[in-house]
């Protein structure tokens, strides 16, 4: 199975995806999609022919996008939503389930706390993924949900089996 992690933002939307085959997880492909300009349909669109070709080349069987939160600024709030509205729909639109998860339980998943800074993400990745080249920090986070949605999926397998 091969999971999509989007990181949601208006100008940069990282994207990473992992093979997960039982406990073990492979590095498939990371980017950052980069809209240009200021005109925000512009980059809307571009973020999302961007994703929808990501999924098209990749074909991942599930996807996870990290929930936003909400910060001192509500027009970026507001704007950062739209983001992430592009980030659900290109999956949606493509037949993938999509996981939603919370800043801190993507960072609790991957490097062990909640509060963890964006090096100690990208280091934790690195280190979960052997050899992965990183195509930037947006990236990172994008791979890290990935791996936060792959130990949801192996926990919820893991329940189910138990049970029958």
């Amino acid at each position: 199975m091969q999971v999509l992690g989007i990181d949601p933002g208006l100008r940069n939307m990282g994207w990473g995806i992992v093979a997960v085959d039982g406990p073990r997880l492979r590095h498939v492909a990371n980017g950052v999609i980069t809209p240009e300009g200021t005109d925000l349909g512009a980059r809307l669109v571009t973020l999302y022919r961007g994703l929808c070709a990501v999924i098209a080349a990749h074909g991942p069987d599930q996807a996870a996008v990290e929930q936003t939160f909400v910060n001192k600024d509500a027009v970026g709030t507001l704007k950062l939503g739209q983001a992430r509205g592009i980030a659900l729909l290109a999956p949606a639109e493509a037949g993938l389930s999509v996981g939603e998860y919370a800043p801190n339980a993507v960072k609790k998943a991957v490097v062990g706390v909640g509060h963890a800074a964006k090096d100690q993400i990208a280091h934790m990745v690195r280190f979960q993924l052997p050899g992965v080249v990183l195509a930037g920090p947006d990236a990172a986070d994008a791979l890290a949900i990935a791996i936060c949605h792959a130990h949801h999926l192996q926990g919820r397998s893991l329940r189910i089996k138990a049970s029958a």
